[in-house]
């Protein structure tokens, strides 16, 4: 089978796998929006993950301190798989396993503390990708807080090599483009609000990232396909589109996810 594409952050020397492996389930198991239970994997499982997903030509890895303890196992696991990934992280978010809530800071502050954790965690000296966790108020959060001027500064520091925002809002994202590399959005089949925030992006020059592509599995069937299809082919044609982060510990489900990622673009 053909390997996955990939395609260039603009203004920056990262090249992504047009599909992204989400890790939500490999770290954490509380207060998740999935319909259906699942079993966080031991390391042999992980590790089996995480090798076809590169067999299959995923190189971007995307994590955050609120999954649990997904950067730690990544930091334990990614070294006996020594290959060039790429690692997307977050910070403005932490989740507290004992009471399974989140706590919000965007604080300079808690920012850089936040990056430095990673960085021990994940074992490495700089992290590929960084995003603002966002809580929905991608305003204030770009504003007041100013979150992306620190991701910024730790950016010239050498720390990140792009940063950007997991937004909530049209205006958040719209903001973010005009001082961030990556602006990743909500688009599938049943919610395309954010719609202007690719468009922008595709004339700013900017990446897009997707999350929940299949609407964390609650897509509404498609009555002339599958809707995996018909959600990559709808993504796709958006030029703007870096990756597409899916969140799977099914080998069977990502398997599928590349072959029909890989036949939406030859399609498009």
């Amino acid at each position: 089978m053909n390997k996955l594409p990939k395609k260039n952050i603009p203004g920056t020397q990262l090249d992504v796998s047009v599909l992204g492996l989400g890790t939500v389930k490999l770290g954490r198991d509380k207060g998740v929006k999935y319909p259906e239970s699942f079993t966080i994997p031991d390391d042999q499982a992980a590790l089996a993950l995480l090798q076809q997903a590169w067999n299959l030509g995923i190189n971007l890895i995307d994590t955050a301190p609120a999954y649990g303890n997904s950067e730690q196992r990544l930091g334990e696991l990614l070294p006996q798989l020594p290959h060039d990934w790429i690692i997307c992280s977050k910070a403005g978010e932490q989740f507290d396993a004992n009471t399974g809530e989140s706590h919000f800071d965007f604080s300079r502050d808690a920012i850089i503390r936040s990056l430095e954790q990673s960085l021990q965690r994940l074992n490495r000296e700089m992290i590929d990708i960084v995003l603002i966790h966002s809580d929905g108020n991608d305003v204030p959060i770009i504003e007041q807080h100013r979150a992306l001027e620190t991701l910024n500064e730790l950016k010239q520091q050498g720390l990140i090599a792009a940063t950007g925002i997991s937004s909530k809002t049209v205006d958040g994202g719209l903001l973010a483009l005009q001082q961030s590399d990556i602006v990743m959005v909500t688009h599938n089949l049943a919610y395309q609000d954010e719609q202007i925030v690719i468009d922008t992006a595709n004339q700013l020059n900017k990446a897009i990232f997707i999350k929940k592509a299949f609407a964390s599995g609650h897509l509404p069937a498609s009555t002339t396909k599958d809707s995996v299809s018909a959600s990559f082919e709808m993504i796709f044609a958006n030029p703007a589109v870096a990756s597409v982060v899916v969140g799977t510990i099914n080998p069977v489900h990502l398997a599928d996810n590349v072959a029909k990622a890989i036949a939406a673009i030859q399609n498009s």
